[in-house]
């Protein structure tokens, strides 16, 4: 219930699609904490600005960046399919820099996809290590 309150909140300062995404992430991050994950950031920057990491937790001994989308329908395909090779390289670069400043090891890292499709019903779909850890640096 106080999703949809935020949500509508969201609705009368954010574009539509935006409100939407940060719908999604609170959905995901609800449903990582349950599954045991901490997360200690959200919607992380790294210092060029280039992408911004949706989620950042702990799946025990990984420290797991999450990449969350949402869409209120399937008419544009399937969410994850928005992550494209170019995006997962600028998820990779950002997480390299987090990691260099908090002196964790790439063997401990781990990229997931969380999509959300709104509707009826709604669909929250988890995918572990969903595309390669190797720095591309």
């Amino acid at each position: 219930m106080i999703d949809l309150i935020r949500h509508k909140g969201r609705l009368l300062r954010w574009q539509p699609d935006h409100a939407l995404g940060r719908r999604g992430e609170d959905l995901a991050h609800r449903y990582l904490q349950k599954r045991g994950f901490s997360i200690v950031a959200r919607n992380y920057r790294g210092r060029n600005g280039g992408v911004e990491v949706d989620l950042i937790g702990w799946d025990g001994p990984v420290l797991v960046f999450v990449e969350v989308k949402s869409r209120s329908g399937d008419s544009f395909g399937p969410p994850e399919k928005a992550v494209d090779q170019e995006k997962q390289v600028r998820l990779i670069r950002a997480a390299g820099e987090y990691i260099h400043r908090i002196g964790v090891d790439w063997k401990n890292v781990r990229f997931d996809l969380v999509s959300v499709l709104f509707g009826d019903p709604q669909i929250l779909s988890h995918v572990e290590d969903a595309f390669g850890r190797s720095s591309p640096l």
